[in-house]
């Protein structure tokens, strides 16, 4: 694939797909069973909007890495393919959640988002994601950090961990505390400001460079 072609795949996905997984954590409804019945198929169209702006994301993170592969070390691209396994397995709780969670509710409202609905096959696809999405981004943001982007970095990184420590609320604190939007709010925007930031520098770079660039252009 040549230069031009991946740079114009890595824009026409990653920066949608980020776009799209903020707009849909912005309207997500609230997490208890009772509110997840009263909404009805918005539940799941939230998650559905979600599930497509992380696999664009995801197709972007491919396109970014080939863009890199000539001159990133292999401990970078271990970074980037760190954030790409993190992102497609949260790609997988979110199907789950969708899918899932909206008919317990209607049946057992009780017993959604707590762990006496946790059994093996979902925790197969839940409890490692909760660890390997903000894991894989804060390695790619120490990626754009040792490249100069910083600012850039700590976005990507400290909101991918906030935003995760909000779901991770919903077992300490229970699915009908506020506190659980707020922290996803407060996480998302920054991590897709970092994503965006850092497609637009990769793609730059490489246009400039006519050849596969480095991760980002140095920060002043």
């Amino acid at each position: 694939m040549n230069g031009p072609y991946l740079r114009h795949v890595a824009r026409a996905t990653a920066i949608p797909g980020a776009l799209l997984f903020l707009l849909a954590v912005l309207v997500h409804p609230k997490r208890d069973g009772p509110h997840i019945a009263e909404v009805g198929q918005l539940y799941g169209v939230t998650h559905g909007l979600e599930a497509v702006g992380l696999l664009l994301q995801a197709l972007g993170l491919v396109a970014l890495a080939w863009l890199g592969t000539d001159r990133l070390r292999p401990r970078d691209l271990t970074a980037v393919f760190a954030a790409l396994l993190g992102t497609i397995w949260y790609f997988g709780l979110i199907v789950v959640d969708g899918t899932r969670n909206p008919v317990t509710a209607k049946y057992a409202p009780e017993l959604v988002h707590t762990s006496g609905d946790l059994d093996s096959g979902t925790a197969i696809i839940v409890l490692p994601a909760l660890v390997l999405f903000p894991l894989g981004y804060v390695l790619l943001g120490l990626l754009q950090a040792r490249h100069g982007a910083r600012s850039t970095g700590l976005l990507l990184g400290a909101g991918a961990v906030v935003y995760t420590v909000g779901g991770l609320a919903i077992f300490g604190l229970g699915p009908a505390s506020p506190a659980i939007e707020v922290l996803e709010i407060v996480g998302v925007v920054p991590y897709t400001i970092g994503f965006v930031l850092m497609t637009r520098s990769w793609s730059a770079a490489a246009a400039i460079s006519g050849v596969r660039p480095a991760p980002a252009r140095r920060e002043p």
